[in-house]
């Protein structure tokens, strides 16, 4: 429990100079928050976003724009109303400035046969998707803070009798409400008020999962050393075949741990990139700071070796430019550089940040310029570059960094693969999700032959599936009025599913819904009545069942 001395001291007024007092508090600017505030205005309820970062929507406005859906036909409500309005975007002329609708075809388009009369499209532009989370926001008339970040500090959250009363940020406003949602990839209001959070992977036996754990010799996608033409091996070491040389950049000589162990590494971060091939809207790659081209060198080893994927994921988004993702052995993840940011300070996290984006900066940079890289390599990627109406406050580089995997509340129900794989039922189900059971590299390793290898990369199938009301709200005892829909309850390879961003915006509207029904019955977020949310998430639009 904690308290500031105000509170201690009986000297807190009812309402303090510079506080903020609504129904709901939603701390967090993602694609969950602004859903979720526009539910609980739908609802009549008064809310307040709390964001810490300027720029609305996280990764989908923040170069997520070849959407990770699965099935979309388990994608309803205020989510697919937000893929309905980059359609309506997308219809008007307008906007086809660099390419033309009829060159671009129905790319990323919804059919009616899945869509009726409320056509949809997946795939889209940074500043496209940011629109549209400022239009809800200006069409639903929602009170947004921007750049206010948490005082994670010792009375930065008070929580009295089980129930958070209120929090501030590091300007010293506070804000107070009945309901709090922690909307944001790292969990900070959760974990500053308390909540039982875990980082990194369980064991195979905590939850009975076949994929979790450490996954020494899985490699399901192309994103390892075997993918390299004829299995070719590539050595770890400064000079070839000499561990006493030292070790490449960016690989680990630590032990990667047992199969199937758990540890508290994290999945890899990078930046989802958004570049064009038009040379009217191409800005070339520039060296980057603390640019060092040795970090590359294991790169060089690999196209040595043949491998020659470098352009398999850059997604072709509206006009000419791209969503560019992680593709093969080294890429645009940075492969365990991250493990210190979910619980980092700030300063910490700036670090980490800064980190990865000269990193990302600087394999672009590499490739375009050095020397060793493939002749028709270097060639293809000076075609590319930043696009100059893109991020453009920023210096045409994402403001998000993609934080695949962070905390994870360990709630009132805790969803694993087996509700995914369906081996187990799901309760009190509220939204869907479909897309593959997956997590990005977790290390880069050497291998007892003494190679390089990457692990971590898991793809596993799964049907359409059920997510429970209860990895949305903490165990009882810890709290009674706080949602998490997106650090949700779940072990570390069912999150692999449930992180997309299509899922977030269902759980926010599903979290804001029941919050308005805990308001208006003045119980815990733990005692809504299961039925009569259903009733409302169906008449709102939410697929609970496929």
């Amino acid at each position: 429990m904690r308290k500031s001395t105000l509170f201690l001291l009986g000297l807190l007024p009812l309402i303090a100079i510079g506080a903020q007092q609504t129904d709901v508090v939603i701390y967090g600017g993602t694609s969950a928050a602004i859903v979720a505030a526009v539910q609980v205005k739908k609802m009549g309820k008064s809310v307040i976003v709390v964001s810490p970062d300027r720029h609305l929507g996280g990764l989908s406005s923040g170069g997520l724009g070849w959407t990770d859906t699965g099935n979309k036909a388990v994608i309803g409500g205020l989510a697919r109303e937000f893929y309905h309005r980059i359609w309506k975007h997308y219809d008007e002329d307008g906007s086809w400035r660099q390419q033309s609708k009829d060159e671009y075809g129905n790319k990323g388009q919804g059919t009616p046969a899945i869509d009726g009369d409320e056509r949809t499209m997946w795939i889209f532009e940074p500043h496209a998707a940011e629109g549209v989370f400022e239009d809800f926001v200006r069409d639903y008339e929602i009170e947004v803070v921007r750049d206010a970040w948490l005082d994670r500090g010792p009375d930065g959250v008070t929580v009295e009798d089980g129930r958070i009363t209120e929090f501030r940020t590091l300007d010293g406003t506070i804000y107070r409400g009945k309901i709090f949602m922690d909307a944001t990839y790292e969990g900070d209001l959760i974990s500053a008020a308390d909540i039982d959070t875990r980082v990194g992977r369980e064991s195979k036996e905590t939850y009975g999962e076949d994929w979790n754990g450490v996954q020494i010799g899985v490699l399901h996608h192309g994103h390892h050393f075997d993918a390299i033409p004829n299995q070719q091996r590539i050595d770890p070491y400064v000079i070839p075949g000499d561990p006493s040389s030292g070790v490449l950049p960016r690989i680990s000589a630590a032990h990667p741990g047992e199969k199937h162990a758990g540890d508290h590494k994290v999945q890899a971060y990078c930046f989802r990139m958004c570049l064009t091939n038009d040379p009217t809207n191409r800005i070339p790659f520039s060296r980057p700071d603390n640019y060092d081209p040795s970090q590359y060198e294991l790169l060089v080893r690999i196209f040595d070796a043949g491998w020659r994927e470098t352009f398999q994921k850059f997604d072709p988004i509206p006009n000419h430019k791209t969503d560019t993702n992680n593709h093969g052995p080294m890429s645009s993840d940075n492969i365990g550089m991250n493990y210190n940011y979910p619980e980092g300070s700030y300063a910490e996290r700036r670090a980490i940040f800064k980190e990865h984006e000269d990193y990302q900066k600087g394999w672009l940079y590499f490739i375009a310029t050095d020397p060793r890289v493939p002749t028709e390599v270097q060639a293809e990627m000076n075609t590319w570059g930043l696009p100059k109406d893109e991020f453009t406050d920023n210096g045409n580089w994402s403001h998000q960094l993609y934080i695949r995997e962070a905390r994870r509340m360990v709630g009132d129900f805790v969803m694993t693969e087996n509700e995914l794989l369906q081996r187990s039922p799901t309760p009190k189900p509220i939204g869907m999700g479909s897309y593959t059971l997956d997590s990005h590299n977790v290390q880069r390793y050497i291998t007892p032959e003494g190679y390089v290898q990457n692990e971590g990369d898991i793809g596993v199938k799964c049907k359409p599936y059920q997510i429970a009301y209860g990895s949305l709200v903490p165990q009882k005892e810890q709290c009674e009025n706080l949602f998490a829909p997106v650090c949700v309850s779940s072990s570390h390879i069912a999150f692999g599913s449930i992180r997309m961003e299509p899922v977030f915006m269902i759980l926010g509207q599903s979290a804001a819904t029941a919050a308005c029904f805990a308001i208006d019955d003045n119980i815990p977020v733990q005692d809504v009545d299961y039925e009569k949310l259903r009733q409302r998430l169906l008449a709102d639009g939410q697929v609970l069942s496929h």
